[in-house]
């Protein structure tokens, strides 16, 4: 134990760290991958990805995970034997990741793991007064120590509850810290189950930066190709969704939810915006019987304009807004030419502009939350407490 405590003081004072940052989203198509170098800590912190991959779950894998997942009610042995599981899993998919890309485990610093999402519960959702906010991500951090040898930081979203957040999004840490630009105004939005954005002010005031989820991204659509079209995980690009046409009678119910009355910020998953609630506002309707294309296509413009409504309540007329897109929803050029037709007074790019992979910006940021809790200064931690962001370092350690 005192050797590893020696291991874990040394990368802290290193100047520069590999660290393997770990991302399986509520879409859970598979687990990002990224091998990311980290200089320096806070706001001088840099980050260079150094090998990414996204590796597929097969489908007995997801369906063990779907057996619990955003479930009120599941059997308690499947939640305690898939939390072992999916790290023992994890694991050996990162160590086929570091043999094949030429790396020794040994030359790897630390790995830092999100986790699989099972249930996120703030307590806007779930409005029992008795309990606050609640989250609960499974993978096991020590599994992925011990299975790969390397000093594991997971768990992130706890401490963000503990301080009196709501566990998400986390995104805004990181993005302060690697992505703030002096002169020009920046949304970071990231389109994954849920979409969510973080604003980085020009001129840098950290008073000013705030992060939520807005609504739906994929989530929805995801859920109703895999019912409708089996053997598909996704609307590639948004092909089924331009094929079919807008129902606006579902899309202004969908859209009367109070979720979207709620003040920014705030957070939502899957367990409030999931198949039963359209099929409630499917009835209600009197539209069971709309075609698999109508469906996908007027949930993929629900997800657009939660996105877009979200960001015209948070700024007034005349900002100039740089959107950065990340996140499997950016390859839908549907949902995104709802998204700027809307918005034409912001500019969009991707994070690809910033040298970042879309794809790969979560894995990265949970990289940079990790190298925070061993190498950042306390004095340089970022928060904004007004707007739901706790001043604090996230993850637990695990230790090989």
């Amino acid at each position: 134990m005192k050797q590893q405590i020696a291991r874990l003081n040394a990368i802290s004072n290193k100047s520069e760290r590999l660290i393997v940052g770990l991302m399986s989203g509520t879409s859970m198509d598979g687990l990002d991958i990224a091998l990311c170098s980290v200089k320096g800590a806070g706001p001088s912190t840099g980050v260079k990805i150094i090998q990414f991959e996204t590796i597929p779950f097969d489908e007995k894998f997801k369906l063990e995970i779907r057996k619990i997942f955003a479930k009120e009610e599941v059997k308690f042995e499947q939640l305690c034997v898939l939390n072992p599981f999916i790290a023992t899993i994890h694991a050996k998919l990162i160590n086929d990741c570091l043999k094949k890309w030429g790396f020794e485990t040994q030359s790897i610093d630390l790995i830092a793991s999100h986790g699989q999402t099972v249930f996120h519960a703030p307590k806007r959702l779930h409005r029992n007064e008795k309990f606050g906010n609640a989250t609960l991500q499974i993978g096991d951090g020590d599994h992925l120590a011990v299975n790969t040898g390397i000093i594991t930081i997971s768990d992130f979203r706890q401490k963000h509850i503990a301080a009196g957040g709501e566990g998400a999004p986390l995104a805004v840490y990181g993005d302060y810290l690697i992505f703030s630009e002096k002169g020009e105004d920046r949304i970071m939005l990231n389109i994954g189950g849920i979409a969510n954005f973080t604003y980085l002010p020009a001129d840098l005031d950290p008073t000013k930066v705030f992060s939520t989820d807005v609504g739906t991204g994929n989530t929805l659509i995801d859920a109703y190709i895999h019912k409708f079209y089996p053997g598909m995980a996704y609307d590639e690009d948004g092909k089924i969704a331009r094929s079919g046409k807008m129902n606006e009678a579902l899309l202004s119910v969908l859209k009367e939810h109070s979720f979207f009355k709620e003040a920014f910020p705030k957070s939502t998953g899957p367990e409030l915006f999931n198949s039963n609630y359209v099929d409630e506002v499917l009835k209600k309707v009197g539209k069971k019987d709309i075609s698999p294309e109508d469906l996908i296509r007027t949930l993929t413009r629900f997800s657009a304009d939660g996105i877009v409504e979200a960001i015209k309540s948070c700024f007034s007329k005349g900002i100039k807004l740089h959107v950065y897109g990340s996140g499997g929803g950016i390859h839908n050029p549907c949902m995104m030419e709802d998204i700027k037709s809307q918005l034409p007074e912001c500019v969009f790019h991707t994070t690809e502009e910033l040298g970042i992979i879309p794809d790969a910006k979560e894995a990265v940021l949970f990289a940079v939350l990790a190298n925070e809790l061993v190498a950042g200064e306390e004095s340089e931690l970022f928060g904004n407490e007004e707007k739901g962001t706790p001043k604090v370092t996230m993850g637990k350690i695990s230790l090989p």
